[in-house]
C-alpha cells in the first residue's frame, strides 16, 4: 500500500483552509442518517464526540472507565500552548511551528504541524467561552509561562490543574449531549476487537467490564481517542488503567503503525521507591519555570541538600545548553539527567534522582508568588513524600511519559483502514520524535473539537447510500467469536505466575534497552527476551475469579497480552533506525559531546509498520521539507 498523506496543495498557511474549500460536507438533515462510534472520551474523545453530536451525527461513545471524568487528560498539569503572543515577546503562528517541528527533530509532517500552531489561538478562545478558569494578569489578561524548548511564553494554564479544568469543559460539552440525546454513552465497557467489512471499519466489539458479557457494535465510521501506551514499561506517569489495546487490535485488523518506539521520558517524575510501585508520580514540566535544577558535585554525596554550598552544585543543564538552561527540551533533560545519575551523582535513598530547588525563586519572588503559581504541585508533593518543597530541594527523576509514536494517520487523521480515525496520542500526528511541554493537551483538542468534526465529513459523504451491515453480519460473528476464545484461553491457563509478574519483567527489559538510549546489542537481546516472555505468558499466566464478573485481573492480562506483541514492535522499530533524533537516542550515533546525531539522508521518513502475522512489514512516509529546512538540532 503507498501511504497518502493527503496533503492539501498550496501555501503553508492556506492547505488547511484550501482543504475546507474543496472537501466534501453532508448537510444538516442527512447527517442524523449517520452513526459513529467513538472510543474513548478523555479530552479528544469528549471534545470529538460533543463536537460530531452537536453537528447532528449520532454518537456511541465507550470508555472502560465508571465516568468521563476519570480520563487520564486530568493529569496533563502544565497547561495548553498557543501562539497569541500576549507578551509580545516575539511569538507567532510560524514560531510555534518551527519550534514544535524541531522539536520533534524534524520528523514530522510539515502541514500537520503547522495546523497545530495554527488553530492553537481559537482553540484557546473556545476553553474561555467554555468557562476554564485560565489564569490571569492583575488586569484581566490571560497569562503566560514557558514550556521546555521555546523562548518565549506561550502555555496557558490553570496553576497544575489544567489538564482538570480543560476535561471538565469538554465533558460539560459531553454530558449536554449525552441529556439531549445525540450521545449515547457506554461506561464501562472496553473496546477489544476492531471489526472491518469490505475494507471499511464497521463497528467494534467489547466487553461489559461488570458483567463480563461480550457486546457488537456497528457503525458508518469509528474513531479511536483512546490514549498513549507508555505503560508498556510498567512504571510510568500514566494511571494504571492506560493501554493501547485498542489501537492495537486496530493494527492487527490492518492499521498501520508508525513511530512505535518514539516514546517520551519526562524528567519531572518523582523517583521510584520500590520494586513493588505500580506507577510513578508525575511533577508539572511548570516547575521547571522558577526551580533550577541540579545535583552535587561531589560523587555519592550523602549531605543534605542544604548543606551543599552553591560552589559545590553543578546545575547541569545551564551549565550544558545556557541558551534554554533548564527550559531545554524533556528528552534532553531527561538524558542529562540520567547522565549523571549513571556518574554517580544521583540523590535520594536510591541514589536515583536529581533536585529541583525553588530557594532562588523564593528569595526573588516570594513564597507567596511562588505559591500562587505552583501551591497544589507543592501541596501533592507534600502529601506523597513528607518534604516541604518551600524549604527543601524536590527530588525528581526521568520517567515513561507520552508516547509519540501510535496509529498512522493522514492529513484527515483517517488510518490506512477507511472509515478508521485515530485522534489525540492515540495517533502519529504532530510531534515526531519528541513532544514539546504543553503540546499534548493542545493536540488533543484541536484533534477533536477542531479537525476531525471538519474532515469525517469528505468521507461519510461517500456513504450517504450505503447501509452499514447489521450486527448479525458474519464478520462481526467471528470477531466476538476470536475475542472470547482469546479470554477462555487466558482464563483456562492456570499458571503459576500472576499478570504483574509477567509485566515486571517486561517492563524491566524495556526501561533498560528502549527506554531513554538504545543500542544494537541491547535491542536484539530485548527482541529475544520479549519473545520468551511471550510464551511463558501464555503458559504461565495464572488469573483469578471469572470471565462473567468484574475481574480486573483478566483486564490487566488481556491489555498485557498486547503491550508484550507492542513492545517486540518498538524494538524492531528501533533497531531498525540507526539514527538518534529525538526521544530516539541510539548509542552508535552520537557526537563526541554525547549529543544526537540525526541522519537526514538516510532516515528523514515515517516509519509505519504493518501487522504480518506476528511479523512486521516496515512502509515509509517519505518527509518533505518545503518550507523549512531540517537543521543540527542544539539549545545550546
Amino acid at each position: 500500500m503507498k501511504l497518502d498523506a493527503k496533503i492539501p496543495e498550496g501555501e503553508l498557511e492556506k492547505k488547511w483552509s484550501n482543504y475546507q474549500d474543496k472537501c466534501k460536507l453532508v448537510n444538516t438533515a442527512n447527517k442524523k442518517k449517520f452513526e459513529v462510534i467513538v472510543v474513548g472520551s478523555g479530552l479528544s474523545g469528549a471534545g470529538a464526540a460533543a463536537t460530531l453530536a452537536e453537528l447532528g451525527y449520532k454518537v456511541n461513545c465507550f470508555c472502560y472507565q465508571d465516568t468521563p471524568r476519570r480520563a487520564h487528560s486530568v493529569a496533563a498539569q502544565g497547561g495548553v500552548n498557543a501562539a497569541k503572543n500576549y507578551q509580545h515577546d516575539g511569538d507567532s503562528v510560524w514560531r510555534m511551528f518551527y519550534d514544535t517541528l524541531k522539536g520533534g527533530d524534524f520528523r514530522s509532517r510539515e502541514a500537520n504541524v503547522y495546523r497545530l500552531a495554527q488553530l492553537s489561538a481559537p482553540l484557546i478562545d473556545h476553553f474561555t467561552q467554555q468557562g476554564v478558569p485560565f489564569a490571569r494578569e492583575y488586569g484581566g489578561v490571560l497569562t503566560n509561562r514557558s514550556f521546555g524548548g521555546v523562548q518565549v511564553q506561550r502555555t496557558f494554564y490553570a496553576r497544575g490543574q489544567t489538564g482538570q479544568q480543560l476535561l471538565i469543559a469538554a465533558y460539560s460539552q459531553l454530558s449536554k449531549m449525552v441529556a439531549s440525546g445525540g450521545v449515547k454513552m457506554n461506561t464501562r465497557e472496553e473496546m477489544l476487537d476492531l471489526v472491518v467489512i469490505d475494507g471499511k471499519a464497521r463497528g467494534i466489539i467489547t466487553r461489559d467490564l461488570v458483567t463480563g458479557e461480550i457486546k457488537r457494535h456497528s457503525a458508518h465510521a469509528v474513531v479511536l481517542a483512546t490514549g498513549g501506551y507508555s505503560r508498556v514499561f510498567r512504571l510510568s506517569t500514566l494511571a494504571i488503567g492506560c493501554n493501547g489495546s485498542a489501537i492495537w487490535a486496530a493494527h492487527k485488523k490492518g492499521a498501520y503503525f508508525a513511530g512505535p518506539s518514539f516514546t517520551q521520558i519526562h524528567p519531572t517524575a518523582l523517583p521510584q521507591s520500590s520494586d513493588t510501585q505500580s506507577k510513578l508520580t508525575l511533577m508539572s514540566e511548570s516547575l521547571r519555570n522558577d526551580g533550577r535544577i541540579w545535583v552535587p558535585l561531589k560523587k555519592d554525596d550523602s549531605r543534605k541538600p542544604g548543606d551543599i554550598p552553591e560552589e559545590e552544585r553543578d546545575y547541569y543543564l545551564e551549565r550544558r545548553y545556557p541558551s534554554f538552561g533548564n527550559l531545554c527540551p524533556r528528552d534532553i533533560a531527561s538524558r542529562a539527567a540520567k547522565e549523571r545519575i549513571d556518574a554517580g551523582h544521583g540523590v535520594g535513598p536510591l541514589k536515583n534522582a536529581v533536585y529541583l530547588d525553588f530557594k532562588h525563586a523564593i528569595a526573588k519572588q516570594g513564597e507567596d508568588k511562588v505559591k500562587d503559581k505552583y501551591g497544589n504541585l507543592f501541596n501533592m508533593y507534600l502529601k506523597i513524600t513528607g518534604i516541604d518543597a518551600y524549604k527543601e530541594p524536590m527530588k525528581i527523576s526521568p520517567a515513561a511519559h507520552f508516547s509519540m509514536g501510535g496509529l498512522w494517520v493522514d492529513y484527515e487523521l483517517m488510518t490506512t483502514i477507511n472509515g478508521l480515525y485515530a485522534i489525540g496520542e492515540a495517533n502519529y500526528s504532530d510531534h515526531g520524535a519528541n513532544r514539546l511541554g504543553a503540546n499534548s493537551l493542545l493536540q488533543a483538542s484541536i484533534d477533536g473539537y477542531f479537525i476531525l468534526p471538519n474532515t469525517i465529513n469528505n468521507y461519510l459523504a461517500g456513504e450517504l447510500n450505503h447501509d452499514i451491515p447489521t450486527v448479525e453480519h458474519q464478520e462481526f460473528l467471528k470477531a466476538q467469536e476470536v475475542v472470547k476464545e482469546k479470554i477462555d484461553k487466558l482464563m483456562s491457563i492456570n499458571g503459576t505466575k500472576t499478570v504483574d509478574d509477567f509485566h515486571r519483567e517486561l517492563g524491566a527489559v524495556m526501561w533498560q534497552e528502549c527506554a531513554m538510549s538504545r543500542n544494537q546489542k541491547g535491542l536484539e537481546d530485548a527482541i529475544v527476551k520479549i519473545k520468551n516472555i511471550k510464551e511463558e505468558f501464555w503458559k504461565e499466566v495464572s488469573i483469578s475469579g471469572s470471565d462473567k464478573e468484574l475481574n480486573t485481573e483478566l483486564e490487566k492480562g488481556l491489555r498485557l497480552s498486547d503491550f508484550i506483541e507492542l513492545a517486540e514492535l518498538m524494538c524492531v522499530d528501533a533497531l531498525q533506525r540507526d539514527e538518534s533524533c529525538g526521544a530516539h537516542f541510539r548509542e552508535e550515533f552520537q557526537s563526541a559531546e554525547g549529543e544526537a546525531v540525526r541522519n537526514d539522508e538516510d532516515y528523514s521518513y515515517v516509519s509505519a509498520w504493518e501487522y504480518n502475522n506476528g511479523d512486521f512489514k516496515l512502509h515509509r512516509e517519505e518527509l518533505e521539507f518545503e518550507f523549512v529546512k531540517p537543521t543540527v538540532r542544539s539549545y545550546k
